[in-house]
């Protein structure tokens, strides 16, 4: 029959849930995957935009020092046209006449006026003419710079730019010359011209005044002398003490460069260095900028982008981190549900009908489906545990053996008939260490071994063990032991125990009954002679001495053989219940004195032995003395009266000489009969060899 349904109690309303640890991580993953995407494009704009800002700012200088270079060597070129002019006018007639050549120089001429100075000289260095300033200078009186410029135009034929003739800053000057010719192309004369440093027609003081305040612009000779700067103190001082320039001239130096047009940028620490040459006066323009200067207001626009990609960057992170939540929550409800479903699962009833599973697409629907088709097997699982824990419980309950599942030496299940067993109930044992039943750690770590090696060699167990009770008496039970899983004790082991202690006392009330007197509990006859058998046959075994003197000090043993003296007497007057009981009475002071060293034994009406093995001679003599005074200081009364008794012992030194246990017995009997006939009452000693002269002489008589 089908079992009738029940409506499922409405689920929660599925609703926000807390992201979990996962969701928050890829939250957090996605933020930061943003904020690093974002933050690395804008340095790598910053980065590119200083790189191009750094690019023009070079490129702009590059080309501006070019341009004042080509500028200043187009004035050079311009200058040394009007010479060319001037040249050009000058006829050799005129060089005899100084008059017609100052009138020539004065007014015919206007170029003339372009040049500070000018001078006109012979083929042979006669000076024929020194204008300065427009007025004719009769002194006749040139620098020595001078006069080598004229010299070297004269011989070699060649127009010429000098060197910068130094004299104060306001006087410093540069000479240009001009070679005069003949029809047939020899040198008549020279021409020149001179133009202070900072003309109108050279370098004017405007053409320095920076377009920024933080640059520098300078013009230079080779040797590193400054003919221009934005400084107009530092006008004659050397290119060494420029702060930023120095180390690019000095470098510039050792690699012995030409003077070229084309500008170069040289990028130093805090520096930006261009220079562009001038080949013809051998000078060089410089562009000097500090570099945080140029690029302040780069790096204000960067900053101000910086914040700005801050800003977009934490909107951004906060949008994904938003959608990142969004997108997660059916994740979270799905954790919030599974999390539900674990702490219920311990609950009555089936669980899946209080879990609010989310509606979700994707993995995650997927993960639904699978978490409800777990809940579902989990469900069907249960109940088919609960049948089988019944089905189980059943077979335990009704089981007329006990039965033990135990691992790693822990009794999980114990059945009903185990615990009346073991006088246990059922908290008692389940879930305590199998410890609990054995007497203690050794006969546990006895079994345990005895387990080990029966598992090892035949995958199961099957013997008898002692346990012991909860009051403490022992209970003996036939134990088979397999494995939960075959040959693997790992996964737990099912215990049988079987209670076999009635037929096991039975079985030693046996055993000992046939070793035993019943009337003093003492070894009888035959359980004797069985043991001292085995002890001389152990004794034969072991090396011997090398003399009897150490073979008798090192102690083989003594037996002694006693018989009461008077005990006729209490029997024959008191009873043979007196006589039992003086029986049972010696027996008792018997086994009490030589329980630690020896037994003793009972071979029949008032004779007793005891054995003392490993004893020797004085030491055996010591105990059957106080054996012998103990029986006489003892008075029995009976039926009003009192009896005094005693006892006559013969000792015997075990040796070689007697190998057997009828030779022991005769010669303990014989030391016995000697200790009678001299008195009774007393310890008579027989060696081994007065023990087999006796026996001789005891044969040949009969």
């Amino acid at each position: 029959m089908t079992p009738p349904t029940h409506p499922a109690p409405p689920q929660d309303a599925p609703g926000w849930s807390m992201p979990g640890p996962l969701v928050l991580r890829l939250v957090l993953v996605a933020v930061l995957a943003v904020g690093l995407s974002g933050a690395v494009s804008a340095w790598l704009v910053t980065r590119a935009s200083g790189q191009e800002a750094m690019r023009r700012v070079v490129s702009q200088q590059t080309d501006e020092v070019e341009v004042v270079a080509r500028l200043l060597a187009s004035k050079i070129e311009q200058s040394q046209k009007v010479l060319r002019t001037v040249a050009a006018g000058i006829t050799p007639a005129m060089l005899e006449s100084p008059s017609a050549l100052e009138w020539l120089l004065q007014q015919g001429l206007p170029a003339v006026q372009f040049f500070d100075a000018m001078q006109v000289a012979r083929d042979n260095g006669e000076l024929r003419l020194n204008l300065r300033g427009g007025r004719l200078d009769k002194a006749s009186n040139l620098d020595p710079a001078e006069r080598d410029a004229l010299r070297r135009t004269l011989i070699d034929g060649k127009p010429l730019v000098s060197e910068l003739i130094a004299g104060r800053t306001s006087d410093a000057r540069v000479m240009f010359t001009m070679p005069l010719h003949r029809e047939d192309g020899t040198v008549l004369g020279v021409v020149a011209g001179a133009l202070r440093l900072q003309s109108q027609g050279l370098l004017p003081p405007s053409m320095t005044l920076p377009a920024r305040d933080d640059s520098r612009l300078l013009v230079f000779t080779r040797d590193g002398t400054i003919l221009s700067h934005s400084d107009p103190t530092r006008i004659m001082g050397k290119v060494s003490d420029e702060m930023g320039l120095a180390p690019v001239y000095s470098r510039w130096l050792e690699q012995a460069q030409p003077v070229v047009g084309r500008g170069t940028t040289h990028l130093e620490d805090q520096h930006i260095v261009s220079m562009a040459g001038m080949p013809l006066p051998q000078w060089i323009v410089a562009r000097v900028s500090p570099s945080q200067a140029l690029l302040a207001p780069l790096q204000g626009a960067q900053r101000e982008a910086w914040w700005l990609a801050a800003a977009s960057m934490a909107l951004c992170m906060l949008l994904v981190a938003g959608l990142m939540a969004w997108m997660a929550q059916p994740l979270a409800q799905l954790t919030h549900s599974a999390r539900q479903l674990l702490r219920r699962s311990t609950r009555a009833g089936p669980p899946q009908a209080t879990v609010a599973w989310p509606r979700a697409g994707g993995e995650v629907g997927e993960l639904v489906q699978v978490f409800q088709g777990m809940v579902q097997q989990g469900s069907l699982q249960q109940q088919h545990k609960a049948t089988l824990d019944g089905q189980f419980q059943a077979v335990l309950d009704s089981a007329s053996v006990g039965i033990v599942i135990s691992r790693h030496g822990i009794l999980e299940v114990v059945s009903r008939q185990a615990c009346l067993m073991l006088g246990y109930t059922e908290g008692e044992l389940q879930g305590h260490p199998a410890r609990t039943l054995y007497a203690n750690d050794a006969e546990y770590g006895r079994i345990g071994e005895r387990v080990q090696a029966e598992f090892a060699a035949h995958g199961a167990f099957d013997g008898d063990v002692c346990f012991m009770r909860k009051d403490g008496t022992p209970v003996w039970a036939r134990v088979q032991g397999r494995g939960v899983r075959p040959d693997e004790m790992a996964g737990g082991t099912v215990w049988i125990l079987e209670d076999i202690t009635a037929a096991r006392e039975a079985q030693m009330q046996q055993a000992w009954e046939r070793t035993h007197d019943a009337l003093t509990q003492l070894y009888n006859r035959n359980a004797f002679d069985e043991r001292l058998g085995l002890l001389l046959a152990e004794r034969s075994m072991r090396p011997r001495a090398p003399d009897a003197d150490s073979s008798e000090a090192a102690g083989d043993g003594v037996v002694l053989f006693l018989d009461l003296d008077h005990f006729t007497v209490v029997n024959d007057i008191a009873g043979h219940d007196a006589g039992d009981d003086v029986l049972r009475h010696v027996a008792r002071l018997l086994e009490s004195q030589v329980r630690q060293i020896g037994w003793a034994a009972r071979l029949g009406g008032d004779e007793f032995a005891v054995v003392l093995p490993g004893c020797a001679l004085a030491r055996g003599q010591a105990v059957a003395e106080q054996l012998r005074a103990s029986v006489q200081a003892w008075e029995p009364s009976y039926q009003g009266r009192s009896f005094t008794l005693g006892v006559s012992i013969g000792l015997v030194v075990l040796d070689a000489s007697l190998q057997d246990v009828p030779s022991v017995l005769y010669a303990a009997d014989m030391a016995c009969y000697d200790a009678k006939r001299a008195g009774r009452n007393r310890v008579e000693t027989r060696h081994a060899s007065q023990a087999t002269a006796s026996g001789r002489m005891a044969l040949g008589a009969a």
